[in-house]
């Protein structure tokens, strides 16, 4: 089985403190009027700017209590494998915005925005703003069960200049940075820059890289002095070749560098000899050797994104904020198929065994063709009254999004060589596999006032309202290989009341205590067919037969806690209990001999709810000018709260751990800054996972340790 599983408003009163996770000349900060908002958390430049160039911010947000980040390459740029979880919830419960203009659920093959990677470069990134458990109302998103995160854009520099950085690593790794700031070019202090941004490197096991180049934009005019209007634009290409999969079996009996062919000799034919049966010597003890192998497996796409901004003071109390943006993402992702043929060795394949009928080949090139176009506006009204801060806002966005699967022709062999995979495919013979058309209407409402009746006291409270409805048409499939397709079928979601209520006290010197809660609610996943939890990314029968059961899903979290800060010492402990509801789960079941990718009916259902029960403590020491001594704890208690039941067969899954997260993790940080120089040591250990979900069988724990000196 497979499955799935954040406003700052500028205030001239705003008070800073450093929370635990920051010592001295780290950019780790709090903010909100008067007094902080303890479930909000900035995550600033200077921290990031620590890290290798080019290393995504969300890997630097992983030093942070209760959040586990996880990549198969060292910068954790490979979309394929990125893997956040903040408290419990994985990274496509997780709202995610750029400027305020949303992002989507930020998944490989997102079907409803951009990955944050390719929206913009780290180096143009000022800060996150992070929601962490309870959610921000205001955020345009629709998939928040877990929270928020918002990157903010560097703005152009007032002076006129440029930046240049290369970056140099092992596995033939280099990172280009160009950036140019034009100044302030009149007296009204229009300015702009402009960048590009180039990033390769060779894989660290098997053959073939990960390349990926971007330019980022930036206008801002002013008005007066109180308002400004601003434009953003971001253009991204990716073309990345993946690692495989892996299971456990291959790394019990083979170790860690099992790995595809390409971009090693001989690669096409040591591909269909597999194809064929006949494996390399290594392979002897793999239970699914032709699984292990494939020829390739990779990764390409390209987006035009941005936004216009108008940030306007009205009054000396009253501010709109609008934005209306865009987005297009084309692209294809692609594996070479072996098992064009169902038990023949023979090539060409006997017509009797070939499901794909092209040419006999034993191998195909599968090729998703996804393609992603949306617009839309984001609108929002702030007022300043005696002690309240009101403010209420609207989102809509129309979104088309279209998943095709195509077979290719690979050659036989002595016929040429194999298909480039980041070639265009042009003339190619294929086969339509599957096909689907989505098109989602969403349209949001937020209202909230945060009062403060006395200094040391905000009391919040607002709510979220959601209309979201999707259909899917336009179904096709190839019989021979996949069920007819779900098609002319909708889901809507509508949620008119998401509360959101908290309060934060500092109620003596130094001691600050604070409540959150919230509800929160995901609208329906998209996908290509048998990819995720995405109720209509499956036959037509599938569909029927639970599309009465059908619910989106939703999370009460209940957020509280103690935080104390002083020069000496910063500590806090964080609690929380989330109620995830309706949880929606993708279930694969084999149908006969052979491997999932030939013999597979999906089926996507609501299972039940999983309560989560958690906790996070931290205590930073500054001793010394510069010198800082950090240490965290974070304990997780999520388990699925009932037994799966499909198909007839019934999964053991009530009271077990979810996959993936680790009950456990242990977070440590030694740094010393003199004057410009910064050294540190850190390490974070995670405790053992679970791999499946009936806890069969648990990853190992592991550390992951830096030293840095800059």
């Amino acid at each position: 089985m497979t499955g799935s599983h954040a406003e700052r408003a500028k205030q001239k009163n705003s008070k800073i403190i450093r929370p635990i996770q920051a010592g001295k000349g780290e950019d780790v900060a709090v903010r909100a009027r008067h007094i902080l908002r303890a479930t909000h958390v900035e995550l600033g430049k200077k921290v990031m700017e620590q890290q290798v160039p080019g290393t995504n911010p969300l890997k630097v947000l992983a030093q942070l209590p209760g959040v586990q980040f996880q990549s198969d390459d060292p910068q954790g740029l490979d979309t394929y494998s990125v893997q956040l979880y903040m408290h419990g919830f994985v990274q496509n419960e997780i709202g995610m915005s750029l400027d305020g203009i949303p992002l989507g659920e930020p998944t490989f093959r997102n079907y409803n925005g951009l990955n944050p990677l390719q929206a913009i470069s780290a180096e143009n990134v000022e800060r996150l703003d992070v929601t962490q458990s309870a959610g921000a109302e205001s955020t345009p998103s629709t998939n928040n069960l877990g929270g928020s995160i918002n990157y903010i854009s560097t703005d152009p520099r007032d002076k006129a200049g440029g930046q240049v950085a290369q970056t140099f690593g092992s596995n033939a790794m280099y990172h280009s940075f160009f950036r140019v700031d034009s100044g302030k070019l009149n007296d009204s202090g229009t300015k702009f820059f402009a960048s590009y941004m180039r990033n390769d490197t060779d894989k660290w096991k098997g053959g073939g890289d990960q390349f990926m180049q971007q330019v980022n934009a930036k206008l801002v005019q002013p008005i007066g002095t109180q308002s400004q209007v601003s434009a953003f634009f971001d253009w991204d290409q990716l073309q990345m070749v993946n690692y495989q999969d892996y299971s456990p079996n291959w790394l019990k009996n083979n170790g860690y560098n099992l790995d595809n062919f390409y971009g090693l000799p001989n690669a096409w034919s040591n591909a269909y000899a597999a194809s064929q049966g006949n494996y390399p010597s290594s392979y002897r003890n793999v239970a699914d050797p032709k699984d292990a192998s494939y020829y390739d497996s990779t990764a390409t796409s390209g987006d035009y994104f941005g936004g216009v901004t108008a940030d306007l003071a009205l009054t000396d109390r009253l501010r709109w904020k609008t934005t209306a943006y865009g987005h297009e993402e084309t692209g294809h992702g692609t594996y070479a198929n072996p098992y064009a043929c169902t038990d023949a060795t023979a090539s060409p394949c006997p017509e009797a065994n070939d499901t794909i009928r092209l040419n006999g080949g034993r191998i195909f090139e599968q090729v998703r063709k996804p393609f992603v176009e949306r617009f839309g506006g984001v609108s929002s009204l702030s007022y300043n009254i005696a002690h309240h801060a009101l403010s209420a806002g609207v989102w809509y966005e129309n979104n088309h999004y279209s998943t095709d699967a195509y077979a290719y022709q690979q050659p036989l062999p002595g016929e040429g060589a194999p298909l480039n995979p980041f070639g265009s495919f042009n003339g190619v013979p294929r086969r339509t596999l599957w096909a689907q058309q989505y098109n989602t209407n969403t349209f949001t409402a937020f209202v909230q006032d945060t009062w403060h009746p006395v200094r040391s006291l905000a009391v919040h409270f607002g709510f979220k309202s959601i209309l979201n409805t999707t259909r899917v048409g336009d179904g096709q499939n190839w019989s021979l290989r996949f069920p007819t397709m779900a098609s002319s079928e909708s889901l809507t979601t509508a949620k008119a009341f998401l509360p959101h209520i908290s309060a934060d006290w500092i109620f003596l010197k130094n001691h600050q205590i604070f409540f959150d809660i919230s509800e929160n609610a995901h609208t329906y996943s998209q996908s290509g067919y048998n990819s995720s939890n995405a109720p209509m990314a499956v036959s037509q029968a599938a569909y029927d037969a639970v599309k009465s059961t059908l619910r989106p899903e939703t999370a009460w979290t209940f957020a509280a806690g103690y935080r104390y800060t002083d020069r000496l010492v910063q500590g806090s402990v964080y609690l929380y209990r989330t109620n995830f509801n309706n949880r929606l789960q993708q279930i694969l079941s084999n149908t006969g001999s052979g491997s999932l990718l030939t013999n597979t009916t999906a089926t996507v259902q609501n299972v039940g709810s999983v309560t989560m029960n958690g906790i996070d403590g931290g205590v930073t020491i500054t001793p010394l000018p510069g010198l800082a001594l950090f240490n965290s704890v974070s304990y997780n208690h999520s388990v699925y709260d009932q037994n799966i039941t499909s198909g007839g067969t019934t999964y053991n899954t009530k009271g077990h751990q979810v996959v993936a997260y680790p009950k456990f993790m242990y977070k440590t940080r030694l740094s010393y800054e003199w004057h410009n120089v910064l050294a540190y040591v850190d390490a974070q250990y995670y405790s053992r996972r679970s791999f499946d979900y009936v806890g069969d069988y648990k990853i190992a724990p592991y550390w992951m340790s830096d030293l840095g000196l800059s």
